[in-house]
């Protein structure tokens, strides 16, 4: 399932079910952050994903929705310019179609989050105070028990291998 979510052009649609339960997990510490399957910048490119807390993290925790980018070790890095320096986009898709919530940063070049992956994952980067915790009653933003978050990297100065 995870391989038929993926996408290979730096942008990514995440559905996230079952939003009541899973803030319940984070409220009560049982599972505290949820990933996204893995997504692509191109077929030989960057891999990455999402990374959110829906009772918050760090300065969040408690008060806002936390959403991060994470850099994972993939298959091509080795032919990949380091450290990864392109524009990231975080979103949470208004259903309604009105006002979606954004949050674009450009990557700290020194930061270790950016740096070539020696683990499975680096450090996620992002969001800790993305968006106050009341968005998730929001009918806008959670509908049905369902919300939607994507990433966008610009991808125009990219080589791909």
């Amino acid at each position: 399932q995870a391989s038929l979510a993926s996408t290979h052009n730096g942008a990514f649609l995440w559905r996230i079910p079952d939003v009541a339960r899973r803030k319940r997990d984070a409220i009560d510490e049982r599972i505290t952050s949820i990933y996204s399957p893995p997504f692509y910048t191109g077929r030989n490119g960057y891999k990455m994903c999402i990374r959110a807390y829906l009772n918050g993290d760090g300065i969040g925790h408690k008060t806002h929705l936390s959403i991060f980018f994470v850099l994972m070790k993939g298959e091509y890095d080795p032919l990949l310019k380091w450290p990864f320096d392109h524009k990231v986009s975080l979103i949470l898709v208004d259903q309604n179609h009105r006002k979606h919530i954004v949050q674009t940063f450009k990557p700290t070049q020194d930061s270790s989050s950016f740096q070539r992956p020696r683990t499975d994952m680096n450090v996620a980067s992002g969001c800790p105070q993305f968006s106050k915790l009341d968005v998730l009653e929001d009918p806008s933003y959670v509908k049905d028990d369902v919300m939607y978050i994507k990433c966008i990297i610009d991808t125009s100065r990219i080589f791909h291998p």
